[in-house]
């Protein structure tokens, strides 16, 4: 296992490079996403506006809807950015790397089977937000730079800058190796072994 200070946009070189159990902290950008705002992009079919569909080739999603305070001057000012579920949005992964050429999410909980397939298809990766690490990470944002779709707010698309964000744990590589699953299958098998002591069939 390895430590990466990378910078976005990110590249299929990096992306390769990178592998389930290694960490990384970013400098760049990276962009926020969330249900709403995903749901109109893929089911209702909205277009991206032309300014950020031109920005999201090697970006990073976080699966977000950050608390935050509209200024006078019409930006927004941070107030606690915090991370949400992945795998309820699992079925627009593919799409993002696909079609938009992300090439990273950032998340909690994982992706379900096709998401995690998307990252091995497309050369993507899954990067996890350790729970409860809201204030840290609100603080590693240095600026909200753009937003759009404030209609939907807070699940608009934001533009976070972003220095030394993390660490985030790589969980799901384009190699096919996944954190999760590991840790689920040593879990069953650490139950069966307690079971068989305790002469309790794993069936029961």
């Amino acid at each position: 296992m390895a430590h990466y200070h990378i910078q976005s946009p990110l590249a299929d070189e990096l992306i390769e490079t990178l592998r389930a159990g290694d960490t990384v902290s970013i400098d760049g950008h990276i962009f926020g996403i969330r249900d709403a705002n995903l749901i109109r992009l893929f089911d209702q079919k909205v277009e991206l506006p032309p300014d950020l569909i031109a920005q999201l080739k090697g970006a990073i999603g976080l699966h977000t809807a950050p608390n935050v305070k509209k200024l006078e001057n019409g930006k927004y000012k941070k107030i606690c950015v915090g991370t949400t579920t992945s795998y309820r949005m699992d079925r627009f992964t593919r799409g993002l790397f696909k079609t938009y050429g992300l090439k990273a999410i950032a998340g909690k909980g994982g992706l379900l089977e096709d998401g995690c397939q998307a990252c091995v298809d497309l050369k993507g990766c899954y990067l996890t937000v350790i729970g409860g690490a809201a204030a840290l990470e609100t603080l590693q944002i240095e600026d909200i730079e753009e937003v759009w779709w404030e209609d939907l707010m807070p699940e608009a698309i934001w533009k976070f800058r972003v220095k030394n964000f993390g660490p985030l744990i790589v969980s799901i590589d384009c190699h096919g190796n996944n954190l999760y699953r590991n840790i689920k299958a040593q879990a069953k098998k650490n139950m069966e072994h307690v079971l068989a002591e305790l002469g309790i069939k794993s069936d029961q």
